[in-house]
């Protein structure tokens, strides 16, 4: 794929996010930055990233796809379906229990996506 200083840009915004951002969120970002670039631009450039794996596309329940970089540290996803808020987890107990499942039903797990739907419990605090 031909990096265009646009391009750039846009992978810029995405690999600086600390969330998991839609594409109006990427745009206002991007457009901050170099303000010709267009909406369609911001379509056109994620959809070319997902379709090269840079980027993951995941649907929390809020009917607009949010993306964020793929790495080679596995995570999952709890979302405060409140605030939509999105806390990233890792948990080995977890990651066993899918691997036991997939074995015991003869299968050998080569991926999985866990989103987990929340709201907070009343009086507790944020644990991280």
């Amino acid at each position: 794929m031909k990096m265009t200083g646009q391009r750039r840009i846009i992978a810029r915004v995405l690999s600086e996010a600390t969330d998991h951002p839609d594409v109006e969120q990427v745009y206002h970002r991007a457009v901050r930055l170099d303000p010709r670039i267009s909406i369609a631009t911001v379509y056109r450039t994620v959809r070319l990233f997902e379709e090269a794996s840079i980027l993951e596309r995941h649907d929390f329940g809020d009917g607009r796809s949010r993306y964020e970089e793929v790495t080679d540290e596995h995570h999952d996803h709890l979302i405060d379906i409140q605030t939509g808020q999105v806390t990233e987890f890792r948990n080995p107990e977890i990651e066993a229990l899918q691997r036991k499942i997939a074995e015991q039903h003869g299968f050998r797990l080569v991926g999985h996506r866990l989103e987990l739907f929340g709201v907070p419990l009343e009086g507790a605090k944020d644990t991280e």
